[in-house]
């Protein structure tokens, strides 16, 4: 009876474990890279994720501005993705072995009027980054300009917890979530007042998230669910006294 217990117990536990799954990284694809935004990477500040200085935000100059078939409409920001500089096809301007993980921060728009081939590297259905300069450089020579890579998306590991900016007025209130581990982007947010039900937000642009109710001097929880399905409650996080512009850390992180 000891040893049935005792192997009903580990199972439970395996059964538990599998439900809690960390974000796993995915196999590797072809793109190219290219870069932007200067050695300090101050020209990448900003973007379409809405992320504003990437310094004071936490991201640093490991970014990425994707191209339109992986920015996804701006459902992809926050993600991390590995990219390696492909030297077997490449090794004038590739540094052999080299890799680093960027953050998806940005948008690389297409340019129909170059070629996909010749400037256009952010045309569809190419897989380009954009990437901030001294990110770039650890995997590629600065005047090869543009170099072939291998990518994997990988868990994004953060420092802190999820952050949660808003702004907006009456009525409306535009929420940035950043700082956002795991998966690292975000599929569907909820926001609750201490006066109010749990009500769904909808994607505004980037990773602005819209609600459309009066919440003004009422704490806010969120319940965010990140693109791998994993769900974190984020209870009170905004206290009564919030204002609109106000930044507020969780001690919570996927």
């Amino acid at each position: 009876m000891a040893k049935l217990v005792m192997t009903l117990a580990i199972l439970i536990g395996l059964c538990l474990c599998s439900c809690v799954l960390a974000y796993a990284p995915s196999g590797w694809t072809q793109a190219h890279a290219t870069f932007y935004g200067g050695s300090d990477a101050s020209g990448t500040m900003g973007g379409a994720c809405g992320y504003g200085n990437l310094y004071s935000t936490g991201y640093g100059t490991m970014t990425a501005a994707l191209s339109t078939a992986l920015f996804n409409d701006g459902a992809s920001c926050g993600e991390c993705y590995r990219i390696m500089c492909d030297y077997q096809t490449d090794s004038r301007w590739c540094i052999k072995g080299a890799s680093v993980t960027i953050t998806a921060t940005n948008f690389c728009p297409p340019n129909y009027a170059l070629p996909n081939n010749n400037g256009g590297w952010c045309n569809p259905p190419l897989k380009h980054f954009d990437m901030a300069q001294p990110a770039w450089q650890k995997i590629g020579i600065y005047s090869g300009g543009i170099v072939p890579v291998v990518f994997q998306r990988v868990p994004c590991q953060k420092s802190g917890g999820v952050r949660f900016t808003i702004n907006g007025r009456d009525y409306f209130e535009l929420v940035l979530i950043s700082n956002v581990g795991g998966a690292g982007s975000i599929q569907s947010v909820s926001i609750k007042g201490s006066r109010t039900d749990w009500m769904t937000m909808s994607r505004n642009w980037g990773a602005n998230w819209q609600s459309n109710a009066y919440l003004n001097g009422q704490c806010l929880s969120f319940r965010v669910t990140t693109t791998d399905g994993n769900t974190r409650v984020f209870t009170d996080i905004v206290p009564s006294s919030w204002s609109f512009g106000q930044s507020f850390s969780s001690t919570v992180q996927f």
